[in-house]
């Protein structure tokens, strides 16, 4: 026999006990580190007390890398150890830097002729790197390239890994183990309990937070996770792929790896900000918070957040690339809408009255516009060549050039600073801000005037008439981003002069450790509200992305390496050949490197059949990721009467008794309000969704209402209803309203097989 098996009694606990064993170590040691961190800490507060700005330099320093370290040790996870790989003696002894051997293969003489073979080596993984008194490995980083072979080996390439554990740990308390045996054919001695790590961890109930998934991180994933970070890295896959977690994993493994290069921020893009409250507690749980910006798209820019959406008419004309010569003709034509625009400027030079007429001032305008250069950055050069226009027109003529320069400095000066002149340029040149000119775009003559020959007059008259409304879409924040680069930055007002004793002295002010750390921290949150370019840009859901928006995404990741991860049977928008040129266009000519996700680990083989079914509607010839388990439970179905928010009621109780986490309950996007108030009163685990707020989540069952609704709702409807089908991690209901064609079982017309 190549192992003992569970059905050995006492085997499971007494595997436990062994984890318990060596937890208890981990923690002992940890609880030592802290120890450490928090003597260096008081170590650095005592320096304050030497008083020469070098002292302080280095106890700021000194205070801020044990504050980290401290904070990180302190932060205790459900599972902070949760992995364990047993190797065989590798081809070569070298060491890495977290103490393990580095080899990936077994030396040729580590397996006997009789199939016998020693354990080297055992290695623990887990969330950091915990190294004894003596940098032995106590816990390896799941990042750490020793981590590696705990996601990749299989029983097909097992490389040195003999057995791979995953340990359910909650707090300092092993509650579980589940083995996979990668090498049976080995005599090794060592026991083996469970059925398989993953189906175990698939099998758990949903909460409204996405989980990491270190413990149960596939071979595919991870090639995916540990790309090397250069250029492009595109990764398409399915529902229930983990698109979405790896794109967060690969994050923190960018992070562990160069973080002197990562730390000038990482962006992460998510489609809503429902997909933003369910996996912003990701990277808290992997050790790495603060680096990763996590943003939906409608909160691109700072100071707005979507909270509306666009009709998909009008989505379709905003998200296009045709906005942009909207946008471009309005961020000029919006310097006339200054009440009381003047059509003529006079001053008086020289003891008389100077006067450039309506036509001169349009030329100077035009001349002024002729480039591409942002309106507001062209104010300085209005103001030029206004005063180059008035000086022409006094006829002034010198022969003496010097005489002639000093003559003109006064005569700028002068005039510059007259309050018909700064009056003048003020209304006649405005400084324009995002917010104003789209306001300026629900005016429809307006907007027909900026738009001729580029929007048809019924998209002007969706165009201006959603502007009207109250409130920002996701779209609108993509043409706010375009207007902010259009019209460039506001002035803003000049910073305050320095106290003249302090430059006297050349001392700032005497300051605590807490004040110069909060000014730290405030200044730190004003770069980040000002940050626009990233050092990393991670787009989540990236077929949604409209061309505005890939466009405005793309001004953050100027000089950016990219993860990208999408699948274009979900996506919601129409345009995709334009789209993809916009998206081209963000990320230049860089290399990519494309990987492909296969396996469904979210949906049983029940569920991912029914899905199929609208897949080959929605994209025929596209080929559904695989499931990996079946529940042996099918997919009920149900006609709705009269009452719809009763039957919509009625059955969302009967899920919440069936499954022991979540339901979601997907309507078409037009009833999500009244979804919300049919579901009133049955708790947090269920939550009523749109279509479209859907994507990326998942839920233990999923109730989806009327997919005929969904389906036509727009041109990319049957992708939309493909997504609701394909959030239930273990039942799904479908209650058919009458444009269902329901057949006598209550099966959909969309959902019938053939």
């Amino acid at each position: 026999m190549a192992a003992q098996t569970t059905a050995q009694p006492g085997v499971r606990d007494q595997e436990i006990a062994v984890e318990q064993a060596h937890l208890d170590r981990v923690y002992r040691r940890l609880e030592e580190k802290i120890d450490e961190a928090e003597f260096l800490m008081r170590d650095a507060a005592q320096r304050g007390h030497v008083g020469t700005p070098g002292a302080l330099a280095e106890r700021d320093a000194q205070v801020f890398r044990a504050g980290v370290h401290l904070n990180r040790l302190n932060s205790e996870f459900e599972d902070f150890l949760f992995g364990r790989i047993d190797l065989l003696r590798g081809k070569d002894g070298k060491k890495g830097s977290d103490g393990a051997y580095t080899s990936v293969e077994p030396a040729d003489d580590a397996v006997r002729e009789d199939k016998s073979a020693d354990i080297a080596e055992t290695l623990h993984i887990g969330r950091i790197g915990v190294l004894d008194a003596e940098y032995a490995p106590l816990v390896i980083d799941w990042r750490a390239p020793a981590a590696a072979p705990f996601y990749r080996s299989t029983p097909v390439a097992p490389g040195r890994v003999v057995r791979r554990r995953v340990i359910r740990s909650k707090g300092r308390k092993v509650l579980g183990v589940e083995d996979d045996l990668l090498r049976p054919e080995l005599t090794t001695g060592l026991p083996v309990v469970g059925d398989g790590a993953l189906m175990a961890a698939l099998g758990q109930a949903r909460s409204h937070t996405m989980r990491d998934i270190v413990a149960s991180i596939q071979a595919e994933q991870d090639m995916v996770i540990r790309a090397p970070a250069a250029s492009v890295t595109e990764v398409s896959g399915g529902p229930g792929t983990g698109k979405t977690a790896v794109a967060l994993h690969r994050a923190a493994y960018l992070l562990y790896q160069d973080r002197r290069r990562y730390s000038g921020g990482i962006l992460c893009v998510s489609p809503t900000p429902l997909l933003v409250s369910y996996t912003e507690g990701v990277l808290p749980s992997l050790g790495e918070e603060g680096q990763v910006a996590i943003r939906a798209v409608g909160s691109l820019v700072d100071g707005v957040s979507a909270d509306l959406y666009d009709d998909p008419a009008v989505a379709r004309i905003k998200g296009s690339l045709r906005m942009q010569k909207v946008l471009r003709n309005a961020a000029r034509g919006a310097l006339d809408l200054a009440p009381g625009r003047p059509t003529t400027l006079r001053v008086v030079a020289f003891g008389r009255r100077v006067e450039l007429s309506e036509q001169e001032l349009a030329g100077i305008r035009h001349n002024i516009l002729g480039g591409t250069a942002p309106v507001n950055l062209l104010r300085p050069r209005a103001r030029r060549l206004l005063l180059d226009a008035l000086w022409r027109r006094t006829g002034r003529r010198f022969d003496d050039a010097e005489l002639a320069a000093e003559e003109r400095q006064g005569f700028d000066e002068d005039i510059s600073t007259e309050q018909d002149f700064t009056d003048f340029l003020d209304a006649w040149w405005p400084v324009l801000t995002a917010r104003e000119v789209l306001a300026a775009l629900a005016d429809e003559k307006r907007l027909a005037r900026w738009a001729r020959r580029v929007l048809t007059p019924p998209e002007v008259r969706r165009v201006a008439r959603s502007l009207r409304r109250s409130g920002t879409t996701a779209h609108d924040v993509a043409l706010l981003d375009e207007l902010d680069m259009l019209l460039g930055p506001v002035p803003r007002p000049k910073r305050r002069e320095a106290d003249p004793l302090d430059q006297l002295t050349g001392l700032d002010e005497v300051t605590t450790f807490a004040d110069r750390n909060d000014a730290r921290r405030s200044r730190a949150d004003r770069l980040e509200e000002e940050r626009t370019e990233y050092a990393h840009v991670i787009v989540d859901e990236a077929q949604d992305l409209t061309p505005m928006q890939w466009r405005m995404v793309g001004r953050r990741g100027r000089t950016a390496t990219w993860t990208i991860v999408g699948d274009p049977a979900q996506s919601s928008w129409t345009d995709v050949d334009e789209a993809n040129r916009a998206r081209d266009e963000a990320l230049g000519t860089r290399p990519r490197r494309r990987f492909t996700l296969t396996v469904n680990y979210r949906n049983p083989a029940e569920i991912a059949e029914v899905a199929a079914t609208v897949l080959a509607l929605a994209m025929p010839g596209m080929e559904s990721p695989r499931a990996v388990r079946s529940t042996g439970i099918a997919p009920q179905y149900a006609v709705a009467g009269d009452d719809l928010g009763a039957d919509v009621r009625a059955a969302a109780e009967r899920l919440l008794t069936e499954v022991d986490g979540t339901v979601g309950v997907v309507v078409a996007m037009n009833r999500r309000a009244q979804a919300r108030t049919w579901l009133d009163g049955l708790g947090d685990r269920v939550v009523a969704l749109g279509s479209l707020e859907a994507k990326g989540l998942e839920y233990d069952a999923t109730l989806v209402v009327s997919p005929a609704e969904i389906a036509e709702e727009s041109p990319a409807g049957l992708r939309v209803l493909y997504v609701a089908l394909t959030r239930a991690t273990q039942r799904l209901m479908v209650l058919a309203g009458p444009g269902d064609l329901p057949d006598a079982d209550g099966v959909p017309d969309l959902l019938r097989r053939d």
